[in-house]
């Protein structure tokens, strides 16, 4: 009872957070019946395929799979088909944003940081880099079930004199995504396996993404960072490198470099959320993943997501 008296006191009660989700929710027709159903639907996805010179909607609405998992087209599909739910709901408006990993780039247009066109084109080149660099230093990345994040830390400081390995998700208690070079990611999952892990499983990546193999990325990324007109936030953004809230556009750009290289902080960013009063978890954009994990951060507060069109109505 203290702690909601505080949060009266404080007007934390009663806040809702828009969150977007990251590579892995994709799927073939995604945005379809969005981009049916929408005029205004119709002119984003023709703003978008202007921007990056790309007919993206065809492998959104039809496959083929294999194409649409490539990091280059699943990162500007993924924020497309947000932002098409965002430009149907413009009456309403979150208390704070987040996003998962490529996802924090749609929470920043959706705090207006980053206009539409200059976010697919940047997200675009995101995409591109990270590929890149995935084929300049390979790796591979693993989900470890089952085990706290310290004792993962651990694990890949003991496993890390094989290469590089380190924590890359921090998704929710006892989910764990570690990134590295391919032999330090095994090691790890080995020992994880026999120091009690229920479940380890190597993930079908194209990089070792939030690792320092990322660093070619870095370098591509900050290019053309510099050259994309940012302002600052007009509601708080949980970033994902701190899982503290940022504003200023200047510290938003360092942080968008710092995140391909540093480790998502996921949980923690929830969890804060929560604590400063965010009672209303809205997921904008394909799959159900974010709400999963929501669920098993903190199963008390309440979650929706808005994949399709007709998801539009929980909100109206």
């Amino acid at each position: 009872m203290g702690s909601y008296l505080f949060e009266v006191e404080h007007g934390l009660v009663n806040k809702r957070a828009f969150i977007f989700p990251g590579q892995g929710s994709q799927y073939v027709g995604m945005a379809k019946d969005i981009y049916e159903n929408s005029t205004s639907a119709k002119q984003l996805v023709e703003e978008a395929e202007d921007a990056i010179k790309f007919n993206i909607s065809k492998v959104m609405f039809e496959g083929p799979v294999e194409n649409l998992k490539s990091t280059d087209i699943t990162q500007p599909a993924l924020f497309l088909h947000s932002a098409l739910l965002l430009n149907e709901l413009k009456n309403h408006n979150p208390d704070v944003v987040a996003g998962h990993s490529l996802g924090e780039l749609t929470a920043l247009y959706s705090a207006e940081s980053l206009n539409f066109t200059d976010a697919i084109k940047l997200i675009r080149k995101r995409g591109e880099a990270m590929l890149s660099a995935g084929e300049k230093e390979s790796g591979s990345m693993a989900a470890i079930i089952g085990m706290d994040g310290e004792t993962i830390e651990n694990i890949c400081l003991e496993s890390s004199n094989n290469g590089i390995v380190q924590c890359a998700n921090f998704n929710s208690p006892g989910q764990i995504v570690i990134s590295g070079s391919s032999n330090s990611v095994k090691k790890v999952m080995t020992v994880a396996k026999d120091n009690g892990a229920r479940l380890v499983k190597e993930l079908v990546v194209s990089g070792a993404f939030h690792s320092p193999l990322m660093n070619h990325a870095v370098e591509l990324f900050s290019t053309t960072l510099d050259e994309v007109n940012f302002e600052d936030a007009k509601v708080p953004v949980y970033a994902n490198v701190t899982a503290q809230t940022v504003t200023a556009k200047n510290e938003i750009k360092e942080l968008l470099v710092k995140q391909l290289t540093a480790p998502v902080k996921w949980q923690q960013s929830i969890e804060n959320m929560i604590n400063e009063g965010v009672n209303e978890f809205v997921e904008i954009g394909p799959g159900k993943v974010l709400q999963g994990l929501v669920k098993r951060i903190n199963p008390n507060v309440s979650i929706i997501g808005i994949d399709k069109y007709i998801d539009l109505e929980k909100l109206n």
